[in-house]
């Protein structure tokens, strides 16, 4: 073991594999061995072990880990179960994650704080498809460190050659999906061999214990401070009173120092540091990991989510980027929905086009795909509303490692690894023109806006819409009408009406919406448009006050009663698929700013309606 460095005192692992591979069982044996139970927790130990054990008389330590109820009466893990425990020599803290297929979102979240992983296989049943993805995951997350445990040795009688096939064939796996450094370890967690104590029954292994390794393994990947540079990503502008303006973080990698000069980013301001403090105390310096407080020489206007660097150092920013993506929820990605991204401390609105491609975790094979299932992992590039500070996830996990957001639910529905920024977002900027949108609607006396007419199908959107045009045409104003069935005639003839393109239909008439009322128009659009995102994506194009949501109001019965174009019967009859209201979601506008039931009023009086409201709030008075 003397090529291993014991280069730092604490040491976060996860453990994964598949199910009843012996995770549980295996870090309750190291620690139950090195002593970290209590007398208390060894006697409730036995009394579970008594109750719910699965190793007759003796210990069941997968129970030690296995807290929740559920995962006790089933023998599985269901959740990431976190335990801290130390020795003479180092601390720890584990997580224990689930090895089912649908509980990937656990091991995520468990690998994004882990240094090192331990991925155990069942001697007896080899190398399986999860063995092979939480290997791919690993890897994704950034852990270049992994030790495959070999479990379960007693049920091959302790066979070297078998120990050796499997250690051989995992190994050329491992270099593929850029494990770098391996360690493989013959096991028998639920007797302790080489998990703690060296074995007797395996002497063909000359290697290092589980907790040998664990003690002595180098997990510092300090780099020279030039190549190692400082960042602080700022979660919290701190001022107590008007002498004093501190910017605090978490120091994500590189040592900071009074007197280095700063850059404030994206914004770009320059000034240096002049004080540090860690909790209440000064310091001159502070190191990666640490939580600071930064004090500038000059006042400068900066938030939570820029990011302090050396001014001769720093990171990239872009709007646009390539990552892979672990989706993590039931409900499909849909390519063009916005969703919310976070990035360490700061958001902003994502877009994501279709995937690259899906990645086969078995075969490391690149799939097509048009969109991500949950647990799928893919290559997608996804566009910002604004530039955020960023770097490569395997060199910095904080700014290169985001989660994306459903804006409605506040589920986390997917984990996003940046690998680099495209190119075209460099290369494409804001072109400046001389005649804009305050100066195209002066010319026609009217204020620009966008009426969006949302409802079930039959609700009577498109009637309403084009009888209000004609109000307005005959009042001298500009309009221009987008229906739902003309535009899939032409811009949208390439889409269906599954989710996905439902998404990108709402998306592309958005953003000619946006360029109508930019020419100064009054522009409305009757499209279903079932989802609410895409709906406040649409209205976030918009300066505040053009987007008008009008949502035209029926029952679902009164819809399949008028049935104009037969498709309420021909969904009921299995011959439409992914039909709206029957088979397909409608997301009803929570407040919008006008609500017509057309069961209740004429055309006529509806028109009336709206007329009034534009007027009564200035959309029709003349400029």
């Amino acid at each position: 073991m003397s090529h291993l460095n014991n280069a730092r005192s604490h040491l976060r692992f996860l453990t994964c594999g598949s199910v009843d591979d012996g995770k549980s069982t295996l870090i309750g044996r190291l620690l139950h061995d090195t002593g970290s139970l209590t007398e208390d927790q060894l006697e409730q130990l036995a009394r579970h072990s008594a109750q719910f054990g699965t190793c007759g008389d003796d210990l069941d330590y997968a129970l030690l880990l296995d807290g929740l109820m559920a995962e006790r009466e089933q023998g599985i893990t269901i959740d990431v179960a976190w335990r801290y425990f130390s020795t003479a020599q180092r601390s720890f803290i584990v997580a224990d994650t689930p090895g089912h297929a649908q509980y990937t979102r656990n091991m995520v979240t468990g690998a994004s704080h882990c240094d090192l992983a331990l991925l155990l296989v069942d001697a007896s049943a080899g190398l399986l498809t999860q063995t092979w993805r939480h290997a791919c995951l690993v890897a994704l997350m950034g852990i270049r460190r992994c030790v495959l445990v070999v479990n379960k040795m007693d049920r091959v009688g302790f066979d070297a050659t078998r120990f050796t096939d499997i250690q051989n064939e995992f190994a050329a796996f491992a270099e593929r999906v850029g494990i770098a450094q391996l360690q493989t370890i013959p096991v028998c967690a639920r007797d302790g061999d080489n998990v703690v104590r060296d074995s007797t029954r395996m002497d063909w292994y000359s290697g290092p214990n589980l907790l040998a390794y664990l003690h002595a393994v180098d997990i510092d990947d300090a780099e020279p401070a030039e190549q190692n540079p400082w960042r602080v990503p700022v979660s919290w502008v701190c001022r107590p009173d008007a002498e004093f303006r501190g910017y605090a973080g978490q120091l994500t990698r590189g040592d900071v120092r009074v007197g280095d000069a700063v850059c404030v980013l994206p914004s770009g301001a320059r000034s240096t540091v002049r004080d540090i403090f860690l909790g209440d105390c000064r310091s001159e310096s502070a190191l990666a990991g640490q939580s600071v407080l930064l004090q500038l020489a000059d006042e400068l206007d900066i938030a939570r989510g820029d990011v302090l660097t050396p001014a001769d150092a720093r990171p990239s920013v872009s709007d646009q980027f390539e990552a892979d993506v672990i989706w993590l929820d039931s409900a499909p990605m849909l390519p063009g929905r916005p969703y919310r991204f976070q990035l360490g401390t700061a958001q902003a609105q994502a877009r994501l086009n279709p995937p690259k491609y899906r990645l086969n975790v078995e075969t490391l094979e690149h799939l097509a795909a048009r969109s991500l299932a949950m647990n799928e992992i893919g290559r997608v590039s996804l566009s910002l509303d604004r530039p955020l500070v960023f770097e490569a996830f395997e060199d910095n996990r904080t700014l290169g490692g985001g989660i994306l957001i459903d804006p409605l639910t506040h589920q986390t529905v997917g984990a996003v690894l940046i690998r680099f920024a495209l190119r075209r977002a460099a290369n494409i900027h804001w072109q400046a023109l001389d005649i804009n949108r305050q100066a195209r609607a002066a010319a026609k006396g009217q204020k620009p806006a966008v009426l969006w007419f949302t409802g079930l199908s039959g609700a009577g959107k498109s009637t309403l819409a084009n009888a209000l045009e004609q109000r307005l045409y005959q009042a001298g104003h500009h309009t221009y009408l987008l229906d739902g069935d003309n535009v899939r005639h032409g811009l949208n003839k390439d889409l269906g009406f599954t989710d996905v393109d439902r998404v990108e239909n709402i998306r592309r008439v958005a953003e000619v919406a946006k360029l109508m009322a930019d020419a100064g128009l009054i522009c409305l659009v009757a499209f279903i448009s079932p989802f609410r995102a895409e709906r406040e994506f649409a209205r976030k194009l918009l300066p505040d006050g053009e987007f008008v949501e009008v949502h035209v109001d029926v029952s679902l019965q009164e819809a399949e009663r008028r049935d104009p174009k037969g498709l309420y019967r021909k969904a009921r009859r299995g011959e439409l698929r992914n039909f709206t209201g029957i088979d397909s979601e409608y997301e009803a506008p929570l407040a919008p700013e006008l609500k017509i039931d057309t069961a209740q009023v004429t055309v006529e009086a509806a028109v009336e309606q709206i007329h009034a409201w534009l007027r009564d709030r200035g959309y029709l008075e003349t400029i």
